[in-house]
């Protein structure tokens, strides 16, 4: 574990564990954290498990897209398509929720996660 600017980097995988434009999850301590890697994009992002619409750990198992003319990526709940921006976890779908985001890097194939 590496710590930088009061970021703990947790290895979380390996690159290879992650589908191509999908997601796996992760447990660190008590949380679940869903990796995603969007390789449509060349991009990698975290955040929580858990879809607070309907309290499951389900977003790890959502689809990967892009939303808006910014093309802002996001992630759909599986159950109830609930859609958040994986980068400022702000709801996309008009609701009032808001999931945790994380950093995230992958270095000679492996993907760390930034805990804050």
């Amino acid at each position: 574990m590496e710590v930088l600017a009061d970021i703990e980097w947790v290895l979380a995988c390996y690159a290879d564990d992650v589908p191509e434009n999908g997601g796996a999850c992760m447990k660190h301590g008590d949380e679940q954290i869903a990796i995603y890697n969007f390789s449509r994009r060349g991009e990698w992002y975290a955040t929580q498990n858990l879809c607070p619409h309907k309290q499951q750990m389900a977003l790890s198992r959502g689809m990967i897209g892009s939303a808006g003319e910014g093309c802002e990526p996001k992630v759909a709940c599986p159950f109830h398509k609930k859609t958040f921006s994986l980068i400022s976890g702000d709801c996309l779908s008009g609701d009032d929720y808001q999931i945790k985001t994380y950093p995230v890097k992958v270095m000679e194939g492996k993907v760390y996660v930034g805990i804050a």
